[in-house]
């Protein structure tokens, strides 16, 4: 990925609802100008949800969602059924499609309550508008995705959904100010991808710029050195969790030291849970299952830092043998009644409304959460440092 591309975790996530048949994939089709769905007048044709990250006038950089639909039966569709639903969770704003001279009965009725539970911002499109008579009561729109019919209308209205929903802050807002010197400690070796540097690291670097800091990225091999040439005390230094300790042991107390991880907390909305998330690490016992959980799927290494180097230091700091699950991707488990910690990696590639439902989904269940740069911090002794930076100045 390119620095001036938007990643999918920063788009606003637009998804599309209703029953089978009613043209939702039609409509993303001619809402998008992409053959993006797969079209077919057999009912269920959309078997998983499909979703595509786009420049979508004039909303600008967005996801776009096509779902199963929500009347699928069977054992199948009861699936398909589900893993729409758990698009929910990460849907910015909605588009519930009926269909015209059809009156909208228990399955609109139920997601539009359900938009509501989850606060979700939702337009109701009647397409096939076309073919029969449609009256849009309560802000619906009649469209018709095989004539083109109000598609224009109907964009404007999901822009107006959508206003800034993927504008979220800066890494660094409020840490740094114009000129300042900011440290970023990138390791090399063989889980970093050949060529380029993963998102957290790019976005971090992006962010610098635009608050008109000087970033300056080594590695760890390279700080001790770097940091004596300087001439000037750093105003931040942020560094790869995995690299916590060695770094922490470089860079002078009074000088402000994080993790991209912890400062994808705060960027997610998750910063004190997953500081109060920590402490858990302190009453472990033996056979205590923990939850790890990644919001991408990429290679494991040998030496992979959720599956491997993460349990490893969580055992060798509580001093037991705590059971280990993994999840990755969108499979995050809405039962944790189960699970005695939930720790979550930075969740660079997910949006804001995904991790907060994962956080809530927790906090509602009384299992703590906390994410990689927070659990690595708390075992390496420097959890008080690694936060301090974000604590009011007096």
């Amino acid at each position: 990925m390119g620095l001036n591309s938007v990643p999918s975790s920063g788009r606003a996530h637009i998804a599309f609802f209703g029953r089978r048949n009613v043209g939702k994939s039609s409509l993303v089709n001619a809402v998008t100008g992409q053959d993006l769905a797969l079209v077919s007048e057999v009912k269920g044709t959309t078997t998983d949800p499909v979703q595509k990250a786009m420049e979508l006038l004039p909303l600008g950089p967005v996801v776009v969602i096509d779902t199963p639909g929500i009347d699928d039966e069977g054992g199948l569709g009861g699936m398909r059924v589900r893993r729409a639903r758990r698009v929910l969770n990460k849907t910015d704003a909605a588009v519930l499609v009926a269909e015209a001279g059809v009156p909208m009965g228990a399955h609109e009725l139920e997601l539009i309550a359900l938009f509501r539970e989850k606060n979700i911002p939702f337009v109701v499109a009647i397409n096939k508008s076309d073919l029969a008579s449609a009256h849009a009561e309560d802000g619906a729109v009649c469209v018709s995705a095989k004539t083109g019919l109000n598609i224009g209308e109907l964009k404007e209205k999901i822009a107006g959904l959508v206003g800034g929903l993927g504008d979220g802050p800066s890494l660094v807002a409020g840490l740094v100010r114009p000129l300042d010197f900011v440290v970023l400690v990138v390791p090399i070796d063989k889980a970093a991808p050949k060529g380029r540097l993963i998102l957290p690291q790019q976005q971090t670097v992006r962010d610098l710029l635009e608050a008109g800091a000087a970033s300056i990225v080594v590695r760890e091999s390279e700080l001790r050195e770097t940091l004596a040439r300087l001439g000037r005390k750093p105003a931040l230094v942020v560094t790869d969790s995995q690299a916590f300790a060695e770094v922490a042991a470089e860079v002078p107390e009074d000088v402000p030291l994080t993790s991209f991880s912890i400062l994808f907390a705060r960027r997610k909305g998750v910063l004190e849970s997953s500081l109060l998330g920590a402490a858990a690490l302190d009453t472990l016992r033996d056979g205590d299952r923990v939850l790890v959980c990644e919001g991408c799927t990429h290679h494991r290494q040998c030496d992979d830092i959720g599956t491997v180097k993460l349990p490893r230091m969580i055992r060798e700091f509580s001093g037991k043998e705590p059971d280990f699950a993994f999840t990755s991707g969108g499979d995050f488990p809405e039962d944790l009644s189960g699970y005695r910690l939930v720790v979550h990696c930075g969740a660079c590639m997910i949006n804001d409304r995904e991790m907060q439902f994962r956080r809530r989904n927790a906090e509602d269940q009384g299992i703590p959460f906390t994410n990689y740069g927070m659990a690595i911090a708390k075992t390496k002794g420097i959890l008080e440092r690694s936060v301090a930076v974000f604590s009011p100045k007096a």
